[in-house]
């Protein structure tokens, strides 16, 4: 079994909004809602789980999941501490035939469902797959002054996205040592790394963009509309 982790438990401090940004209207849908859809629709996810607020919960069962349709949640957690923590929690919870598992940020309502099944085929040969996108501006490395130290090669840079997949073993042993050794990374492929497993890296999408500040919220709609006018979903 398939199983996606959506982390939509997160508290957006820069979008300036007492609403958490996943349930925010986009295009006027909700962002999760978006974001869900798109798992909906991919024909490797058997199933979904969403980690959340608390206080979200109610809101997210009736009025995203309920009212849309989503037929593949099967799952409602309580978020932790931090993004993962969240995912920790959602582990807790796994069907026990889980195979593969795929985490996403429920802030990256432009994911496609082909997107997704890339990552999810790649996991036949890879243990860890993550979208990414070349980095196109210059890079540099500054001081806690904010002054320039050095600038750095971005030849082989990538800026990394969601959906991540991975052999469901190789996530659930990562998630544990890393809570033994008490280390937090910004991603779950960054635990990947510590236990020296390899990560293949698939083309992204480049609207493949993340939900953090209002002006994403403008971008995010003028790439739903665009998709919409040309016959895309």
């Amino acid at each position: 079994m398939n199983v996606a982790i959506i982390a939509a438990a997160g508290r957006g401090t820069r979008m300036a909004s007492p609403t958490n940004k996943q349930l925010l209207l986009l295009a006027g849908r909700p962002v999760l809602a978006h974001t869900l859809a798109a798992f909906e629709a991919a024909d490797s996810i058997d199933a979904v789980i969403i980690v959340g607020k608390a206080k979200d919960m109610d809101m997210v069962r009736t009025d995203i999941v309920e009212a849309y349709g989503f037929a593949k949640v099967v799952k409602y957690v309580v978020g932790g501490r931090d993004r993962q923590d969240s995912v920790g929690n959602a582990l807790k919870v796994l069907p026990p035939d889980t195979t593969v598992i795929v985490v996403h940020d429920g802030a990256r309502p432009l994911v496609t469902p082909a997107l997704i099944e890339r990552a999810v085929a790649e996991t036949k040969h890879w243990p860890a797959v993550v979208p990414g996108i070349p980095v196109k501006d210059t890079i540099k490395r500054v001081t806690k002054e904010e002054v320039v130290e050095y600038t750095i090669d971005r030849g082989h840079m990538w800026a990394i996205q969601t959906p991540q997949a991975f052999r469901a073993d190789v996530l659930i042993h990562a998630h544990r040592v890393a809570k033994q050794a008490k280390f937090y990374g910004t991603d779950d492929a960054t635990l990947i790394e510590k236990i020296n497993h390899p990560i293949r890296v698939i083309p992204g999408l480049e609207e493949n963009i993340k939900i953090t500040t209002p002006i994403d919220m403008v971008i995010a709609a003028a790439i739903i509309n665009d998709r919409l006018a040309g016959g895309e979903t």
